[in-house]
């Protein structure tokens, strides 16, 4: 395990410019947030039920007992947030709509109040000078949909598709790229194996239909929307991690290759080489999903990039006392190990074993204990993990991987999910108790990081 050393906020500068000289001109840095974590306020802006409503609702679901209704307030944030974008230096934005919110029940009529909140992101980042990247599903399935079986439903991929269609039609033009999917695996792993994320099902064979519905619908999505905005770059965005055995036994071994075979192999098996792992399927045996002809085909559509969020390794255990004991300094927040060389070792491997489109980290960062002291948030060992998966990233790049971006996740400190608001990633600080942003050390890192690159490219739209 790597050990990092505190940094003073000199050093970070001096390290940041250091690191600001391994990427070329022409790579894209920018920071990223999702809809349901950060929008909140239904009222001003109306938006329908979507699954994380229900669940947060469900007792016990989420650690802190909150919801997204208020979330961190973006909607009435949005300029100032803007802002805050900006003045870091950062010259590209991914974020999600919501898809509740510019369609309530997932079909039928579309809500132009909730376009038009859009409308006013959109315009706010071409007059910043900030690029945008657009995903358009970031887990908030509409209810309606849910309630008729949602992802394990195929009707679900047709209504998507037409929600991507409505979507590019008016935005297609306005963004660098669009993302079909955030982290498919999640949505059908924790959303319907495990049940921990909404929708709260556990049932595997439902999980993996749920997986190949998803997948399905983005290669639809891809095909039409390579009409309807032919110049806009397009892919998806999956969470994958090297998967590691605990001890070299038999056992444990076995077990990471059926990990890995879950959580790597069965997504980009489809999308970049037209079919799922054999040795995942036959371990499914009768709850494989259901796959129609010509369903590979579509899955297996050409895509402009591949997002990659990156957080930490896995480590494979066949039995529980195989299971590593970790410091607590090797850790952040979450529990999740600090293992900046697994984003080498990750993107090293993927570039071997796929014909991989340019990549894009879509997702990177840390949750820990922050806290404001005298107007300041000190967060130095989130300076230490952005500093060492840069440098990560770099021995990547300089062993050959196409990488052409990196995201920040996240800009703001914002509803974890099943933690709640009990679990800080972002870069600004935000006081739950008045909504108050404040920049911690690590968005004056970044600051100094971007200095010294060059002016923002061109916007689209501008």
């Amino acid at each position: 395990m790597m050990r990092f050393k505190s940094i003073t906020n000199q050093q970070a500068s001096h390290n940041g410019r250091h690191l600001t000289e391994m990427f070329d001109d022409e790579f894209t840095f920018g920071v990223a947030t999702s809809s349901f974590q950060i929008e909140g306020d239904r009222a001003s802006v109306p938006r329908g039920e979507s699954i994380w409503d229900r669940f947060c609702r469900q007792p016990g679901a989420i650690a802190d007992g909150s919801n997204g209704l208020v979330a961190v307030d973006h909607i009435n944030h949005l300029e100032a947030d803007l802002d805050l974008i900006a003045s870091l230096g950062f010259r590209a934005y991914r974020f999600s709509i919501s898809w509740p919110r510019v369609q309530p029940d997932g079909s039928g009529p579309w809500c132009e109040e909730g376009f038009q909140f859009y409308d006013r992101l959109l315009a706010g980042l071409e007059q910043r000078g900030i690029a945008a990247y657009l995903t358009l599903y970031h887990w908030d399935l509409p209810q309606a949909l849910q309630d008729n079986g949602g992802w394990s439903n195929r009707d679900t991929v047709a209504r998507f598709v037409d929600y991507a269609k409505a979507v590019a039609h008016r935005y297609g033009h306005r963004v660098e790229s669009i993302a079909t999917h955030n982290e498919p695996w999640v949505v059908a792993t924790l959303g319907h194996e495990t049940g921990v994320f909404a929708p709260g099902i556990k049932c595997q064979k439902t999980a993996y239909q749920v997986s190949h519905h998803l997948l399905l619908s983005h290669g639809l999505a891809v095909r039409a929307l390579r009409q309807i905005c032919p110049e806009t770059e397009l892919g998806i965005v999956f969470n994958l991690s090297p998967i590691h055995s605990a001890t070299d036994s038999v056992e444990d071994r076995a077990k990471a290759l059926l990990d890995d075979g879950r959580t790597v192999r069965w997504y980009l098996d489809p999308v970049l080489k037209g079919g799922y792992p054999e040795d995942v399927m036959a371990w499914l045996g009768e709850n494989s999903p259901q796959i129609e002809p010509g369903d590979l085909a579509v899955i297996a559509e050409p895509i402009d990039f591949i997002g990659v969020n990156y957080y930490t390794r896995g480590v494979a255990f066949n039995e529980q006392k195989s299971k590593p004991e970790l410091a607590p300094e090797d850790c952040t927040d979450m529990g999740w190990e600090i293992y900046p060389q697994g984003l080498t070792e990750l993107l090293l491997r993927l570039n071997r074993d796929y014909r991989l489109p340019p990549v894009i980290i879509t997702e990177n960062g840390a949750a820990f204990k922050d806290q404001l002291v005298d107007g300041e948030v000190v967060d130095l060992k989130r300076v230490n993990y952005f500093e060492s998966h840069l440098a990560a990233l770099h021995e990547a790049i300089a062993g050959g991987v196409n990488v052409v971006g990196y995201f920040v996740w996240s800009l703001l400190d914002n509803f974890e999910w099943a933690s709640g608001f009990e679990k800080r990633f972002g870069i600004i600080y935000v006081d739950y108790s008045n909504l108050n942003r404040t920049p911690k050390a690590s968005a004056k890192w970044w600051a100094n990081f971007l200095l010294s690159r060059r002016p923002a490219i061109q916007i689209k739209g501008k």
